[in-house]
């Protein structure tokens, strides 16, 4: 990956919002980061929230209920304690809203957060989310739900169903290599892409993926020229078969370019059709989901506000 999201010119018009108002916090409560849920509202109050609306989840699944509340009850910020998958829970409840979203990274894995710059530092992602700028940021969407990082079919959804959590969240990106060598089956399915309304692969495929942003599930680098303010997804397709093979894609993946793999092609659209043969696992954003044979796949342009750090000038 040449160049990083955060670091690359912005030409947003972004504004900053005080304080001042209706703030929501939805937090995943067995996440920690900084002091805790503790300091955060202290740095809240602290910062002159006008009025704080707080809802504390135990899983990610139930974060959506409490972020639709909270815009019933007028917030017009909602902070979002946790990792990509709570990230993931919110911004599909927040999408097409206009009420922005400040990321507060308090998971074992934070890849939209480290894409877009804000930091594992509690009081400055808090000022980000506070008063950073509001940038509307392209979300994917797979099957009706949203999603901000990547998601998969194939390969990739049995590497994030049978990774060991504790192994993630020690190991990161080994973790996951480690996994997808450990798990990897050699399964290729017959596999039909439509990008855009044309043709654009036919055959044997081990997995299929769409990114929002260059680095994807496991800190690995997929897509090299992804933004998440394009207007489109990266969509890539491995017919890597075995273990060598992935050994060979994963190794040019954290080396170079993705597409430089004989196993790998990347191409870029708007609407993506994929029909399997058989029903694959799919994920998004680094959580499993079922299986399907079928996936609809749409970008959708600005469809959330985030509070993003400045660019570097």
């Amino acid at each position: 990956m040449s160049t990083s999201t955060a670091e690359r010119a912005d030409t947003h018009t972004d504004t900053v919002a005080p304080p001042a108002g209706v703030v929501a916090v939805v937090a995943h409560r067995k996440k920690t980061f900084g002091g805790g849920l503790d300091e955060l509202r202290a740095r809240l109050v602290t910062a002159g929230v006008g009025r704080l609306v707080w809802y504390e989840v135990p899983k990610s699944r139930k974060a959506p209920k409490r972020v639709r509340k909270a815009l019933d009850e007028g917030a017009e910020l909602v902070l979002v304690w946790g990792g990509d998958g709570m990230v993931q829970r919110c911004a599909d409840a927040l999408a097409g809203t206009g009420v922005p979203m400040g990321i507060l990274p308090a998971g074992t894995a934070n890849l939209f957060a480290a894409n877009l710059g804000i930091p594992t530092d509690l009081p400055e992602a808090v000022r980000i989310a506070l008063h950073g700028r509001r940038r509307p940021l392209d979300l994917g969407r797979l099957n009706g739900e949203h999603f901000a990082v990547m998601a998969g079919a194939g390969f990739d959804g049995d590497l994030i169903r049978d990774a060991d959590r504790k192994l993630k969240g020690r190991l990161g990106r080994v973790a996951y290599v480690w996994t997808a060598l450990r798990h990897v089956r050699g399964e290729c399915v017959r596999t039909r892409i439509r990008v855009d309304g044309a043709d654009w692969f036919d055959g044997e495929a081990s997995c299929v993926l769409f990114g929002n942003v260059g680095t994807i599930t496991g800190g690995i680098p997929a897509f090299d020229d992804a933004r998440p303010d394009d207007g489109a997804l990266e969509v890539g397709v491995a017919t890597a078969s075995g273990a060598v093979d992935w050994a060979r894609t994963l190794g040019r993946m954290a080396a170079g370019r993705s597409d430089d793999s004989p196993f790998v092609r990347i191409t870029r659209g708007r609407k993506i059709r994929v029909r399997f043969a058989a029903p694959k696992t799919y994920e998004l954003d680094g959580g499993a989901r079922g299986t399907a044979k079928r996936l609809k796949v749409t970008v959708v342009p600005g469809g959330l506000t985030v509070c993003c750090p400045d660019p570097v000038q």
